[in-house]
């Protein structure tokens, strides 16, 4: 007997318009041409309907469809008998469940729209586990009996019979669009959450002393996932979950954030975090479960691993002990020799003088610094330290401070600017917004191949531009950037909002292009691995946050990251597989050895 293969069917409802089409999809299916219903579309259906049971999985209509709102996936093998999750028909579906263990950190990895999110609300007790069953779903005996012998068995054991409180901190983006609901002062919101009584050590710890007597709806993002983060920690509970708490925090904030979130465990707690920025998740996590699939279409998660193989499989895409490849090519990090500054002389150099720039009781002082086209300068420092306003001294949105009624003459570059900031309020589609800001770029061919096809743009050219994710508006807004003809392009924070992954891809997109096109990049990056992986220069910002700060001139990728590392005292070894920076324990045996030798960033 000949095994059929499981496949998923999935219809995008937002992107399928039966009545504004020719229903191609049914007309070309050879199924339904032989007198079965495998594609059904009512007069009254908002979608088409595919049956995964008599689908062949052809792939006519995938390609027919002129709305591009099906895909057809044939799946691993015996993964359907593992579904804990489907949200109905020709919708997305997860496989197995991340496992947490009581007294660990469970770190979660994986791309966007693969059902972290999903898991999460599943261990919350947010969303009940239906094993696919969307018809007919199961009552908890039954969950618990296809559990049994697993150590989720034991989970949701306890949180059916014991009534585990769960504690959930979501995205910033989700706390942005309901801070109208916490209005009031930080202090106020703080104070109604602290069944721990650790309000003050927690401001400390978070460095909210200064917005405490702020209100919510005037928070930044970055201080809007301390208190997020404040919030969740403060309140008493068995399971503690976070959903990408470093987003908008830079390196120190991120480890603070990072020792907060460890410091809740318990013997009989849970702690789970989803991750984007892989040194923070090696950091605080104890183990780890990887998540791949098909973005909107299935999920699957795979066992625990211990934290070094876990962001190593990732990375690899490929799982040995499944022996399944999920991804076509490993993403590694190449280490930048510190040989290549004889090649860079040889190019043009550029200038600029010593300025400063006063707003408000900030004051920021940039000593003077040269580079070169072909290189990239990222600058590091704390939020608040003037990074975007020396980035916008460099493009002449604002004009340096007078010495003795003397401008500062700062050179004229042609400058193409990505803001830190994104909000695209374009009212027209992806394409219609490319066509009117980058139209000589966006069709030729060299920057489709650069640029446009590892972003993905493909699958995003049609869509609205105000139905865009924020991830997807990053990609956009790092499209149009380099779309500009500029001297210097000045990029403010490109991993934000972005997966893993994407990150990963859009820092290879950014060094490919600066190199070839003979540009030069300043970016400003709080994701250490990206960071390392793009500078060829670094700016170190020191000084008092929000008060008084010094930009110095460009360095080099080991002084500079040696000096901004010892200004956080932490250290960084290199992986042997893949040569990622990872975090050393504070105070372990290598962090002490490379803090003797002021070895702070291991090459």
């Amino acid at each position: 007997m000949v095994q059929r293969l499981s496949r998923v069917a999935v219809v995008e409802e937002d992107r399928c318009k039966p009545k504004k089409c020719g229903q191609e999809c049914k007309r070309n299916c050879p199924v339904v041409k032989i007198g079965k219903h495998c594609i059904e579309v009512g007069p009254k259906s908002k979608s088409a309907l595919i049956s995964e049971e008599l689908c062949i999985g052809c792939g006519i209509c995938v390609k027919k469809c002129p709305f591009g709102a099906i895909t057809i996936i044939n799946l691993p093998k015996d993964l359907d008998r593992d579904t804990t999750h489907r949200f109905g028909p020709n919708s997305f579906k997860l496989h197995r469940l991340p496992v947490p263990r009581p007294g660990q950190v469970l770190g979660l990895v994986g791309i966007n729209g693969i059902g972290k999110s999903t898991a999460l609300n599943i261990l919350a007790g947010a969303i009940k586990p239906n094993l696919g069953r969307f018809n007919n779903p199961p009552d908890w005996h039954e969950i618990l009996a296809y559990f049994h012998g697993s150590e989720l068995q034991n989970y949701f054991k306890r949180m059916v019979e014991n009534n585990l409180k769960p504690i959930m901190k979501p995205q910033v983006e989700i706390i942005h669009k309901n801070r109208n609901s916490c209005r009031g002062i930080v202090g106020q919101l703080l104070d109604r959450k602290d069944e721990r009584g650790t309000k003050d050590q927690l401001c400390n710890e978070l460095q909210l002393s200064e917005i405490i007597d702020r209100e919510v709806a005037k928070l930044s993002g970055g201080e809007l996932q301390r208190v997020g983060i404040a919030a969740a920690a403060l309140q008493s509970a068995e399971i503690y979950m976070f959903d990408e708490p470093s987003s908008y925090l830079d390196v120190r904030q991120r480890l603070n954030a990072a020792r907060v979130i460890k410091s809740l465990l318990r013997t009989n707690s849970y702690v789970i975090v989803v991750e984007h920025d892989l040194s923070v998740l090696d950091y605080m996590s104890d183990y780890v479960c990887c998540l791949y699939g098909k973005p909107g279409a299935y999920g699957v998660v795979t066992l625990p691993f211990s934290v070094r193989e876990g962001v190593n499989i990732f990375l690899a895409g490929f799982i040995p002990t499944e022996n399944l490849r999920f991804r076509d090519e490993s993403l590694t990090f190449k280490i930048v020799d510190a040989q290549e500054d004889a090649e860079i002389k040889t190019y043009q150099q550029y200038k600029y003088p010593t300025m400063s720039k006063t707003i408000g009781n900030f004051k920021l002082t940039v000593v003077e610094g040269e580079f070169t086209d072909s290189q990239i300068v990222v600058m590091l420092g704390e939020n608040g330290t003037g990074k975007t306003t020396f980035i916008r001294m460099l493009a002449g949105v604002e004009k340096p401070d007078t010495v003795d009624g003397v401008d500062i003459e700062v050179p004229e570059f042609y400058v193409s600017y990505k803001p830190q900031k994104i909000a695209l309020t374009y009212p027209g589609t992806v394409r219609q917004f490319l066509h009117e800001k980058i139209r000589d770029s966006y069709t030729h061919p060299q920057f489709v191949s650069d640029v446009m096809k590892p972003l993905k743009m493909e699958q995003l050219i049609d869509q609205e531009v105000l139905h865009l994710s924020c991830g997807q508006q990053q990609r956009v807004a790092i499209c149009v950037c380099l779309g500009k003809p500029a001297d210097i392009y000045l990029i403010d924070e490109q991993s934000a909002s972005l997966d893993a992954e994407q990150r990963i891809v859009a820092s290879k997109v950014i060094k490919r292009f600066v190199l070839h096109a003979n540009k030069t990049a300043f970016i400003v990056e709080h994701d250490f691995i990206m960071a390392t992986y793009l500078a060829d220069k670094v700016i170190v910002y020191e000084g008092q946050p929000a008060i008084d700060c010094t930009a110095n001139s460009p360095q080099s990728l080991l002084s500079g990251m040696n000096k901004f590392l010892s200004h956080l005292d932490i250290t960084f070894r290199r992986d042997p597989t893949n040569f990622r920076p990872r975090i050393n324990k504070l105070e372990s045996a290598k962090d002490r050895e490379q803090k003797s030798v002021g070895s702070y960033y291991y090459l």
